[in-house]
């Protein structure tokens, strides 16, 4: 009985682990907000603030590690604080919600939706994937976001 030996498999299963590997890590990477000092006082303030779970999901923080990001699930539940106002919310047709006193900016994305907060001293963004299809995650995130991010504007009564 011969062997014979198949030296491409070795490499077949390091290419397969890798390929794994990668795509799982670039569903958990977000690129970090710059916000101004001013702003990023209030986003450690949120970070602070975050819950354990959202919708059901359980934290687990995307890379790089920062305090101006947060996720839930595995990348199911993403916020960035400190984000840039989207060029989206300048348009007379931009959707938008308010979820327990907080404003919220929608956008359609190809495998979820984003949302952003207005009217508040910075922007909060909120990723989620296709998998919610209803405001709980807005829901479980709106008291923290209204507690640590003032409104823009006072209200009047």
């Amino acid at each position: 009985m011969t062997h014979r030996r198949l030296p491409f498999l070795p490499l077949a299963a390091v290419l397969l682990a890798a390929a794994g590997c990668s795509s799982a890590d670039a569903a958990r990477s977000v690129t970090v907000p710059a916000p101004p000092a001013e702003e990023k006082a209030l986003c450690l303030a949120l970070h602070k603030a975050l819950p354990e779970s959202v919708a059901g999901e359980s934290r687990r923080d995307p890379e790089p590690r920062s305090e101006l990001t947060a996720g839930w699930g595995d990348a199911a539940i993403v916020l960035r604080c400190g984000v840039p106002r989207p060029a989206g919310l300048q348009s007379s047709q931009a959707d938008g919600v308010e979820v327990n006193g907080v404003s919220w900016f929608s956008e359609e994305l190809e495998d979820g939706a984003r949302f952003t907060t207005t009217y508040r001293r910075t922007y909060v963004e909120v990723t989620l994937s296709d998998r919610f299809t209803d405001m709980g995650p807005l829901t479980d995130l709106a008291e923290p976001v209204a507690r640590a991010v003032p409104p823009r504007f006072a209200r009047t009564p």
